[in-house]
């Protein structure tokens, strides 16, 4: 009965991204492009028509699914896969993509917000196409299954496990008792953002096509621009300051934003994680300014700080924009640069990586262990933000980092099985696992992912989810307890 359910859930979820296939195929109508629009997506839409009637008309009166935690891992693994099998078809159909492996490997990277593309020349894609690209970012930035669960309550589906199993969302529990309700908040802050950053792009001379895109992708910390330059392309010193602080403002606790409208500023400026978060970004901005001011890359420290704050910003909310070819930077800003990629954002964010909230917690607990270790007798514990973290919410957090080491250990192998460097290999691997998508080497800035064959593209889109779902949800279905 509940794999019954499950099926459901998944319809469900495809509807949903259905319906934002038939919106981008409206624009693409509005926008002047008909022949493209009709030819990229009739038949996708058509497939996402008849999941919609089929979930409605099977619609049992006062019928609800409830999904288990364990189910719950299930379904949302599931639902990331072949929401990005139906998202590779307008790609495919469009001749944008011809290859089913490059086009899944795209909608993977829109999705998981990754940013990681295998396109060499953007600007020549369909408008209709470009926004789809961009649209997937912000379906997954916020998360599908998020979405999906704000709706899911209209057809019969309860979604809290559903919520609790797609770990990068915001923390939901404290927000209000119906997980529906909270998911709603969650995606109309999401939406106020991005309609604030929206207009403010066009205030600094973007059509509303660019910025909505951008707007989408920031929001997201995706990385899809419509330009091949990225936002450099824009030689706009207005429009770099706002997508960086838009960029940052995405790499917040969502939860924070709900604080800030209930009032309760005092929680917003206490909060640990936001904290080290800002204190990282401003340290990383001003380290990488002054050496690019030391190697004479800028004459300015004005506009060194421009450039370095927007990257800075950029790597470490694993966004993926780039202004500049920061190859081309002196070995130290390369350095700060290369471990942002460890850190990633906050919990709750839609950022990836690692999560400046865990690494936190455990330098805490390393300190922690050392005071034991120097007055054995004594009683420790973690704090954060005066409130005591039980040891299993460590030892979790502990584990995650393990398995995202040896995840990245693994998969770095993988790629250079293809022959490819160790700072490529090791690079892709970062870029792909924390979500960021611009690297180093053979995928710096000004390159792509086209070249590599396609079992490291198909490997290196597992990474992207496997980072995106934040390992336990993905590694779990693969365990034997989980089928007994």
């Amino acid at each position: 009965m509940e794999f019954k359910h499950l099926i459901r859930a998944l319809f469900g979820l495809l509807s949903i991204v259905s319906a934002c296939m038939i919106a981008v195929f409206a624009a693409g109508i509005l926008l002047g492009e008909t022949t493209d629009a009709i030819r990229s997506f009739s038949i996708p839409c058509m497939v996402g028509i008849l999941m919609i009637i089929v979930l409605l008309a099977t619609k049992k009166q006062n019928e609800k699914a409830i999904l288990s935690q364990r189910m719950g891992y299930l379904f949302v693994t599931l639902a990331w896969v072949f929401a990005t099998l139906l998202g590779s078809l307008p790609f495919i159909f469009s001749g944008a993509i011809p290859s089913f492996v490059d086009a899944f490997f795209e909608t993977m990277s829109g999705f998981t917000t990754t940013g990681a593309t295998i396109l060499t020349d953007i600007e020549v894609l369909p408008k209709c196409i470009l926004l789809w690209r961009a649209v997937t970012h912000w379906l997954g930035g916020m998360g599908i299954v998020v979405l999906t669960v704000a709706v899911l309550p209209l057809l019969g589906i309860g979604g809290r496990a559903l919520l609790e199993a797609e770990a990068p969302g915001p923390q939901v529990d404290k927000f209000t008792p119906r997980i529906s309700e909270t998911a709603k908040i969650l995606w109309l802050i999401y939406l106020g953002l991005t309609v604030i950053e929206i207009l403010l792009l066009m205030i600094g001379g973007m059509s509303l096509f660019d910025a909505a895109t951008h707007a989408f992708a920031t929001m997201a910390t995706g990385g899809f621009s419509t330009k091949n330059l990225s936002v450099g392309a824009y030689h706009s010193a207005y429009i770099d300051i706002v997508i960086t602080i838009f960029m940052l403002f995405a790499g917040l606790n969502f939860s924070l934003y709900w604080k800030l409208l209930k009032g309760n500023i005092k929680a917003v400026l206490k909060d640990t994680e936001a904290r080290v978060y800002i204190l990282i970004f401003l340290a990383a901005s001003i380290i990488i300014a002054l050496n690019l001011l030391q190697g004479k890359n800028f004459l300015s420290f004005g506009t060194a700080l421009r450039y370095a704050s927007f990257q800075a910003a950029s790597i470490l909310t694993t966004t993926g924009f780039v202004t500049a070819d920061y190859l081309t930077w002196p070995a130290l800003a390369q350095t700060v640069l290369f471990i942002l990629m460890f850190i990633g954002g906050c919990s709750g964010s839609t950022g990836g990586g690692i999560k400046v909230g865990r690494i936190t917690t455990l330098i805490k607990m390393g300190f922690t262990e050392m005071r034991y270790l120097i007055k054995p007798r004594g009683i420790y514990g973690v704090f954060i933000d005066g409130q005591y973290l039980k040891k299993n919410v460590v030892y979790d957090i502990a584990a995650m980092v393990i398995l995202y080491l040896v995840s990245m250990i693994v998969s770095t192998f993988v790629v250079s099985t293809g022959g490819y460097d160790i700072l490529t290999s090791l690079s892709a691997t970062l870029a792909t696992l924390g979500n960021i998508g611009p690297g180093f080497a053979l995928v710096g800035p000004v390159f792509n992912y086209a070249f590599f064959p396609d079992y490291i593209k198909v490997w290196l889109s597992f990474i992207m989810l496997l980072g995106r779902l934040e390992i336990f949800t993905v590694l779990v279905i693969f365990t034997k307890s989980y089928w007994k």
